[in-house]
């Protein structure tokens, strides 16, 4: 099984920010930043930050305050700190989400874009956000909806277990698993936040090149390392993928549903 902690490494980074991040990630991270915004922190962590694709639109969205940006994966922060300069109002530091190395009532806003399925201990995570907010801080996340309401990892799904339909791999099957919006409002309540709201986001996401996403999508996830340990080939499974995804989506350039669900609450 791959270890989604440690599987961001070598060049895996680089593809996920180049040819996942402006298809999958880039619109949600600009609402996320939006939301931030509207609540006027002035001094926010972020959580599972990765190679910095909200970060650098929350930079931008707040002039006047400090960001801390965090990841577990050391390779996937090396990237996000090439996109500011020293002088940039963003720090960086290796954090687990579980175990956060900040002091009680530091931030005035926690974020997070879909990190929280990655998270083994939920309600640990819970309790980091609330310790490290001040009273009345916000805790701000977001989760994507299910594999069919985000149609492109069905395809990754289908055309690996095509594959290897003896041992199909389930990477792609994490990301999309924490879809119930109702029962990640109660359990926000149970971790002691308040004033918990839920809006659902839906985007048609515009591919300028199925085989450019497709081989981000193998060589840019952990569904790297399901391929090489199956001995299969990137390039041919990628081939497949993006003749799958324009028989589904259409002819580049192209459009393709994504629904995510954002998730804000009150640190009392």
């Amino acid at each position: 099984m791959v270890d989604t902690n440690s599987a961001f490494v070598g060049d895996i980074p680089g593809n996920y920010d180049r040819e996942m991040g402006p298809v999958i990630f880039d619109h949600m991270a600009r609402i996320m930043a939006q939301k931030t915004a509207a609540v006027s922190p002035g001094h926010v962590l972020e959580l599972a930050a990765g190679t910095g694709i909200v970060t650098r639109h929350l930079s931008r969205a707040l002039d006047d305050a400090h960001v801390v940006v965090t990841d577990l994966n050391e390779p996937m922060l090396d990237i996000a700190r090439t996109k500011f300069s020293e002088t940039s109002n963003v720090s960086f530091q290796s954090a687990d989400a579980q175990e956060l190395p900040f002091a009680d009532s530091s931030f005035d806003a926690v974020i997070c874009q879909f990190g929280h399925m990655f998270f083994p201990d939920r309600a640990r995570a819970y309790a980091e956000a609330r310790r490290v907010l001040k009273p009345g801080g916000i805790y701000l996340f977001s989760t994507w909806g299910t594999n069919a309401e985000n149609p492109y990892s069905e395809m990754v799904i289908e055309t690996l277990s095509g594959a290897f339909e003896s041992d199909p791999p389930g990477f792609m099957k994490v990301p999309f698993s924490l879809h119930d919006a109702a029962a990640i409002l109660d359990e926000v309540v149970q971790a002691g936040f308040v004033e918990p709201c839920h809006e659902c986001v839906e985007h048609a996401s515009s591919v300028a090149n199925f085989d450019n996403f497709a081989l981000g999508l193998m060589l840019g996830s952990p569904a790297y390392f399901e391929v090489l340990e199956r001995d299969g080939d990137h390039g041919e499974i990628a081939g497949d993928l993006a003749n799958n995804m324009r028989a589904r989506f259409g002819p580049e350039p192209s459009t393709m549903p994504l629904k995510a669900h954002f998730f804000q609450m009150m640190s009392p």
